[in-house]
């Protein structure tokens, strides 16, 4: 499980620095997929209160390898992970200049069988030192944060029979107790899978379900921990030390050719779950003993496709229907009311996007690679004007640390100053 030198390379590093290296935690840090809470929301800081004409100000901007997996920052270090050749590739560069710190590589073979790009499609996840990833390939790696040495490897198509899927690999890891989940889709009870953070060892494998391209989340409830995940056709929760199935309700798509993409949305003991492909949008409540109850099910009121919806007061906000170019009807940005699944408005403009939500405003990033902001209220859609950041498949998460946006398209990232103006 522990890989041999001669499998990775790493690039210009300053060894010595490296021993030093703690990765003390930072407040404003965004060190997972879709932020500390992985709800998609900045809790630190606001907005400027005014942007000028031309958009805020982009503080760098530097060529990358090919991927879907979105930047991650902390300990002022932002972490990407990309394909390059027949590399995927981690790097760690300064998250104010975006200076590379260390770069460190290793062998992948991925080939999509689609034709589409072939880079990781996960989001890595930094804690206890290490940043952990999860190749398009099926390879689990534990790297150095400091450096970038690969502390351990595990390949899950070869030792737990995990099926690569439509388009690989995508479960963006999640750390809790000691361990990093991952829902691999392995064989015999292999289904999810919790790794130890240390060593690589596999702690619980449960469930015999393929796998979603969904990422788990974590919520306490009752006064315990739990682990949620969007199977390939269950929601199941789980206790995150010893992998014992807490519930599973039936949800997911009708259709075999699909992708069921987006995470959970807990809030207090209810928890939104939505999906393209017949899959639709439901919230649940989960009680203190028992599984969970319906509290509305809808065919056609927020079905999320790749990007995950926020939450504020009362309404989800997110993107609604298939993302796939010429896809009909085309995707809309909406409000819903979570407790009833009404729709308070819908807008056409937007496409394809990310949605992420800063104070009290929508931070929208399109596919397209264009980044606009818009109050988060149920009263209306009031858009401010739009400033291109990136070219075009700006599909992955973006991050949001120290007042700045780092976001990323097909081949660039791009660090933008959400406070000042140019």
């Amino acid at each position: 499980m522990f890989l041999h030198p001669r499998f990775f390379r790493i690039g210009p590093a300053v060894l010595a620095g490296a021993l030093a290296f703690s990765l003390p935690a930072v407040a404003g840090d965004w060190p997972q997929f879709r932020g500390p809470r992985r709800d998609g929301i900045c809790a630190v800081g606001e907005l400027a209160a005014r942007w000028p004409v031309d958009g805020p100000a982009v503080l760098w901007r530097e060529k990358v390898g090919a991927g879907f997996s979105g930047p991650v920052v902390a300990g002022g270090r932002v972490f990407l992970f990309s394909r390059e050749g027949d590399e995927e590739v981690l790097t760690a560069r300064e998250s104010a200049t975006g200076k590379v710190i260390w770069r460190a590589a290793t062998p992948t073979t991925y080939q999509d069988d689609f034709g589409f790009d072939p880079g990781p499609r996960a989001t890595p996840c930094v804690a206890e030192g290490k940043v952990f990833t999860l190749g398009a390939d099926g390879v689990v790696q534990a790297w150095a944060a400091a450096d970038g040495r690969v502390l351990w490897r595990f390949d899950s198509r070869r030792e737990l029979g995990a099926a690569k899927g439509f388009f690989g690999f995508a479960c963006s890891p999640l750390v809790e107790s000691g361990a990093v989940l991952f829902n691999l889709g392995g064989r015999e009870g292999a289904g999810i899978v919790a790794f130890a953070t240390d060593t690589g060892k596999i702690l619980w494998r449960t469930g015999g379900e393929e796998a979603s391209y969904s990422a788990p989340v974590a919520v306490t409830w009752q006064g315990q921990r739990n682990v949620l995940f969007l199977t390939r056709h269950h929601f199941t929760a789980l206790e995150p030390a010893t992998g014992r199935v807490r519930f599973e309700y039936a949800f997911g798509p009708t259709e075999r050719s699909s992708v069921t993409a987006a995470s959970p949305v807990v809030v207090d003991d209810l928890v939104f779950l939505s999906g393209c492909y017949g899959a639709g949008a439901t919230v649940v409540r989960v009680p203190a003993e028992g599984p969970p109850v319906k509290l509305w099910a809808d065919a056609t009121a927020l079905q999320n496709h790749y990007a995950t919806s926020v939450y504020r007061d009362g309404f989800l906000y997110g993107i609604d229907g298939r993302t796939d170019p010429g896809s009909f009807p085309g995707p809309n940005l909406r409000c819903v009311e979570l407790r009833t699944g009404k729709v308070r408005w819908h807008d056409e403009t937007v496409g394809a996007a990310n949605v992420t939500l800063v104070g009290g405003e929508l931070l929208i990033l399109t596919e397209k690679g264009e980044l606009f902001r818009a109050p988060a209220s149920p009263e209306g859609f009031k858009p401010g004007a739009r400033t291109q950041i990136l070219g075009v498949q700006a599909r992955a998460h973006p991050a949001i640390a120290d007042g700045r946006l780092y976001a990323r398209s097909q081949d660039r990232l791009v660090c933008v100053d959400l406070r000042a103006g140019k």
